[in-house]
């Protein structure tokens, strides 16, 4: 990768370009709303220490975004792959520079993943925004709290609970168009019934079609070369969710159920379109929860879901020239994953002191499954082939049990006057039936230096457990010539958990009509699981694979080496002119490195053999730094809100990427190619949106998306939409 200058230079370069993002509301937030996800427990904003967004349902609707992905790269210290590309494409969220794979992911207080997944990252895209009340956004190491991957941030996606006594509900339309031959039509129903003794019961029902761009940049220039591309990638997905419960002033339970079926058509990889692969996923989700106040200090909560989910790809044969032969070719990749959660907590409150003791189980569990069909034209007679693998003989899964502690201690502990002094506390045990245990804490110091503003600290340590794919994987290597094996495996079942620290200090303040915020972090991530190639102990590096006479090759396999380290500046601004027009948003710049120490790469699973690093092709041999992560830009945007009159508002969102490296495979690096870098531009989008009231319950919008038309990658070789116009009615009372 390219170096980069240094931190200070970064931002001060970036300050002159970029702009900052929103969460629009026509009213200043209020910084005594409640949030949960921070500490488990309720606590007004301005009295959580840390780095927080909420965005309401109303928020949600005026932001005029249709995916979680859009609504997400609207927010601080959050940057989505794939949120501009064609719907349904795979979509990657890096919160604070973390890997797609530390921030967690939570429905209702429940971790979402993909175990089937190589890094267990959750595809954002299958993600929707039905039935979704608000989300709480916690940036910045959060293990203590909520285990793995809490390395970056948690996201928690809280669904609504009908409390309005009698009859609700909730329809929209969503029709648009985002480039020429495309075509967007959504559609969304809620009805809720809730009694006056405090049982309610809801189901909602999301769907969208959507005819596509081609998703794969077009760059073969040759006009004799046959090109089997698709008109369009189109995406198709159907959710619906049910839920009951039971609420009044000590008790609240609920069960739900969620079944998400979603049909992408996909392409082999960059630049290489493809017009017969294709992508099925299915997930059941069945979440459910329990907790009553015994009185005003003590109260008990159990919590739990069952998440069950199918991915199906299938790359069927291609046409390969303009006489309609095919490449007889066919592979089909099958995968499966459970995931089992059940928490329960205790919440003790009383004066100067909020204590939560809680404790768990976790399990994941995958299958998979591979089937390749090819034409032998060399054998005698001629014939198909079949290759099938698969990973039952392993049978992977993993457990974690874990006990966890949040304790906030006031200063009216020590004396009256000491209450704008306030410590937490938090401390987690896990324990991984593979790795073994693992301790994360915290120390969080707060001080309210007026009624409205909150100077914080905090210093937390996370983890991130290794893959089940990661772990068992089964594959062996053999010698090309004998048969003999290496003895080495893909899995590797000695790897660590990656783990981390990090040190924040924020700032958050409410004048009458300005709110503003500021952070600044710095992570350092160690035990990275990195993918790398093994060769030939006894060859030196120089000379590797320049024999051509011999196979130098050796394997690959997961290890635990290097170390990632993140810093950055977050800012955040909400400006009420007056009751008609508000200004928000904010600015995330972000800096950062990667350190490879031979004496820190743990070799147990290599051999002894020579160790390259896929990700940037460089040897283990000696201390490598590399400056710059690739697909972390600094991000920034900024939204306008006018009402002109009572019924209409408009809308101006203005959201910044910047400069940033991307991967990809480079044949030149030596002996037989890894990942290289390549730099993609900066680029600045600009929407516009109205919304009217027609009649009370009744709204009609307009949304103008990429109204310059501006032509920008989110990855090298991808394409993303352009100029695009959605209409939406919506009714609800």
């Amino acid at each position: 990768m390219k170096k980069e200058k240094s931190f200070i230079a970064v931002i001060t370069c970036l300050s002159l370009s970029v702009t900052v993002n929103a969460q629009d509301t026509l009213k200043n937030k209020d910084l005594r709303e409640v949030v949960v996800s921070a500490s488990r427990t309720e606590k007004e904003l301005i009295e959580a220490g840390r780095s927080i967004s909420i965005v309401t349902a109303e928020e949600i609707k005026n932001s005029g975004a249709t995916s979680v992905a859009e609504l997400l790269a609207m927010q601080e210290g959050i940057y989505v792959v794939g949120a501009g590309q064609n719907p349904g494409t795979t979509s990657s969220i890096f919160t604070r520079g973390a890997n797609s794979n530390q921030t967690v992911i939570l429905i209702d207080g429940i971790r979402i993943t993909d175990p089937s997944a190589v890094n267990n990252s959750i595809d954002v895209s299958e993600l929707s925004l039905a039935n979704i009340s608000r989300v709480e956004i916690v940036r910045g190491s959060h293990s203590t709290i909520y285990g793995s991957s809490a390395i970056g941030g948690v996201v928690n996606f809280i669904t609504k609970k009908a409390e309005k006594e009698g009859l609700s509900a909730d329809v929209s339309i969503i029709a648009g168009t985002f480039g020429e031959g495309t075509s967007e039509f959504s559609e969304n129903a809620y009805l809720a019934y809730a009694l006056k003794n405090g049982i309610y019961v809801s189901a909602e029902v999301y769907n969208t079609n959507v005819k596509g761009l081609n998703s794969t940049v077009d760059t073969v220039s040759n006009p004799s070369v046959y090109k089997h591309s698709d008109r369009g990638d189109d995406f198709d997905k159907l959710d619906w969710v049910v839920k009951a419960g039971y609420k009044n002033k000590k008790t609240d339970g609920y069960v739900s159920f969620k079944k998400t079926n979603q049909f992408t058509e996909i392409d082999k990889g960059a630049y290489k379109d493809d017009d017969n692969y294709t992508l099925d996923f299915k997930r059941d989700l069945l979440t459910y929860g329990l907790s009553h106040k015994l009185n005003d200090k003590l109260s008990f909560a159990y919590t739990g879901g069952f998440s069950g989910m199918s991915r199906t790809a299938i790359d069927d044969s291609s046409h390969i020239d303009t006489a309609g032969n095919f490449d007889k070719q066919y592979s089909g990749n099958f995968y499966k994953g459970k995931i089992m959660s059940n928490e329960v907590q205790g919440n003790y409150i009383t004066k100067g002191i909020s204590l939560v003791l809680g404790g768990g189980l976790y399990n994941e569990e995958m299958e998979l499954n591979t089937r390749f069909y090819y034409y032998n034209a060399w054998a005698f007679p001629a014939a198909y082939n079949e290759i099938r693998s698969s990973l039952d003989s392993v049978n992977p899964k993993s457990s974690t049990v874990n006990v966890f502690m949040h304790t906030d201690l006031n200063g009216v502990l020590l004396s009256p006057k000491a209450g704008w002094a306030n410590l937490s506390l938090g401390a987690r045990m896990s324990s991984h039936n593979v790795f073994g245990t693992n301790f994360t804490y915290e120390i969080n110091p707060s001080f309210r230096l007026a009624e409205n503003s909150l100077l914080f600290l905090t210093y937390a340590t996370g983890f991130n457990a290794p893959s089940l794919y990661q772990l068992y994987d089964p594959t062996v290597y053999r010698d090309s010539y004998t048969g003999a094996p290496y003895g080495i495996t893909r899995g590797n079942k000695k790897l660590d958990p990656e783990t981390s620290r990090t040190f924040e200090i924020g700032f958050r303040q409410k004048w009458t009509n300005l709110e503003a915020s500021v952070a600044y972090y710095n992570t350092v991530v160690e035990n990275m699981i990195e993918y790398v190639v093994l060769w030939n102990k006894d060859i030196g590096i120089d000379t590797l694979a320049q024999d051509w006479s011999r196979d130098d090759y050796r394997g690959e396999t997961y290890i635990n080496a290097g170390t990632m380290t993140t810093r950055g500046l977050e800012l955040g601004l909400t400006y009420s002119l007056n009751e008609k027009l508000i200004v928000s948003g904010n600015l995330s710049l972000l800096s950062g490195k990667l350190n490879y120490d031979p004496d820190k790469t743990d070799t147990a699973n290599t051999g002894g053999h020579h160790i390259q690093f896929f990700s940037n092709g460089s040897f283990a041999a000696s201390e490598t730094e590399i400056r710059g992560l690739s697909r972390r830009p600094a991000t920034a945007n900024l939204s306008i809100t006018y009402l002109p009159v009572k019924i209409l508002r408009l809308r101006m969102d203005v959201r910044h990427a910047g400069a940033r490296g991307d991967v990809f495979y480079d044949t030149t690096i030596k002996p037989y190619g890894a990942l290289g870098t390549v730099s993609v531009n900066k680029y600045t989008l600009i929407d516009l949106s109205a919304n009217v009231t027609i009649i009370k319950g009744l709204s009609a919008g307009l949304k103008l998306t990429n109204v310059l038309d501006t032509k920008y990658s989110e990855i090298n070789g991808f394409t993303t939409r352009g100029a695009g116009i959605y209409g939406n009615i919506r009714y609800s009372f």
